[in-house]
């Protein structure tokens, strides 16, 4: 057995695992309003996950990742807006057949950009290509003048503070700061029953176990490989003939795409998407989810993304001024004391006890003596 076929397997295992742990053992020992809670910090993981692969393989920190969730959160809660918002169903209103919260700012007709959220097929493209093509706009206009490092993170945290503003003042097309609430249907399929949320959270753990999938795939190609040189030695890349720019439009739009996802099956999941997942608190929550777990491994992303948002559910109804002075505290734990987070833990302390109590020994040093001359 090769050492890149043992280290596939192990892959391999750690996600059969996960899948078992999220899509078997959770169901039954937790009550729907618990399992409904994981389900929605799942929708997280998906941010994170992108995240090992923008940040821990490419180089590339992102401080704004919230904007690509409330993107993909935003399409489809307009898709279900309009399911919500038949002439029958709104024939109170002044305005029958548009949103409650356009009719209240005396909006007549429904904007044209929403016309096609009527359809289910084109809502569901809109979750992925629509963060994706915005993230292209931002990559393309930076990474193609090399614009990296820190002036990029900052940038993007000043992109989740504009996006804010924005839909918060255009409060008749986005519902402002309350966002788009009140959301009922899918096809007729009511979303807000137990049993609904319980098949929409199987739903989000196989999208989950397939990113990591996909993600895993690509870290482990040739595409993956010159992603993590690009980080550690990127002239050296460039001076390969390598279109640096071109590999990190590519990682960074995928990223975005996932976080799309994340954020569509959060409004599905929880029945809402406002502003508040888009601006700049939830971006760095979201980095911090990958630093904790280990921003060079996936399945630590997916821990640490559910530790810390069980930590966030725990501590805040106790201590609710505290709670983001103790995640400030624990990034900083984090940077200082254990920078590849809990993988990084698992790898040096766990992985070689397990080993030697089921009686795997590490291989021998090669032999340093000179070989005799024939």
């Amino acid at each position: 057995m090769t050492p890149a076929f043992t280290l596939r397997a192990k892959d391999l295992i750690g996600v059969v695992i996960l899948a078992l742990l999220l899509a078997v053992v959770l169901p039954l020992v937790l009550d729907p309003f618990r399992l409904n809670m994981v389900g929605k910090y799942l929708t997280y993981a998906f941010v994170a996950v992108g995240l090992v692969l923008c940040w821990g393989n490419a180089g590339i920190l992102s401080l704004g990742q919230g904007v690509f969730f409330g993107l993909g959160g935003y399409c489809m809660a307009m898709y279900l807006k309009l399911q919500a918002s038949t002439p029958e169903a709104t024939k109170i209103q002044s305005t029958p057949g548009i949103p409650d919260f356009m009719d209240w700012n005396q909006i007549t007709q429904l904007p044209f950009f929403w016309v096609p959220f009527k359809s289910l097929g084109f809502s569901l493209l809109a979750v992925v290509l629509v963060p994706a093509l915005f993230a292209l706009v931002l990559a393309f206009a930076l990474f193609k003048r090399r614009v990296g490092g820190v002036y990029f993170a900052i940038i993007t945290q000043a992109l989740a503070a504009i996006m804010t503003i924005l839909i918060v003042g255009q409060q008749g097309y986005t519902g402002g700061i309350n966002g788009i609430t009140d959301l009922r249907t899918l096809q007729g399929w009511d979303i807000r029953t137990d049993s609904a949320k319980f098949i929409l959270y199987f739903v989000n753990v196989t999208l989950l176990i397939g990113a990591i999938l996909l993600c895993q795939f690509v870290r482990r190609s040739k595409l993956g490989r010159i992603l993590v040189a690009m980080r550690d030695k990127e002239d050296r890349v460039r001076f390969s003939g390598y279109d640096v720019a071109s590999f990190k439009i590519f990682v960074f739009c995928f990223a975005a795409a996932l976080a799309g996802v994340g954020g569509a099956m959060f409004t599905l999941q929880v029945g809402f998407m406002s502003p508040s997942f888009v601006g700049i608190t939830p971006s760095i929550e979201m980095v911090i989810y990958t630093a904790v777990g280990g921003r060079l491994s996936l399945l630590g992303a997916v821990y640490g993304t559910l530790l810390v948002n069980w930590a966030k559910t725990s501590f805040s109804e106790s201590f609710p001024e505290l709670w983001l002075f103790g995640l400030g505290g624990l990034f900083i734990a984090v940077v200082l004391l254990f920078p590849n987070g809990l993988a990084g833990l698992y790898r040096s302390y766990v992985e070689p006890r397990l080993g030697a109590l089921f009686g795997r020994k590490r291989p021998a040093a090669p032999d340093a003596t000179p070989a005799p001359a024939e």
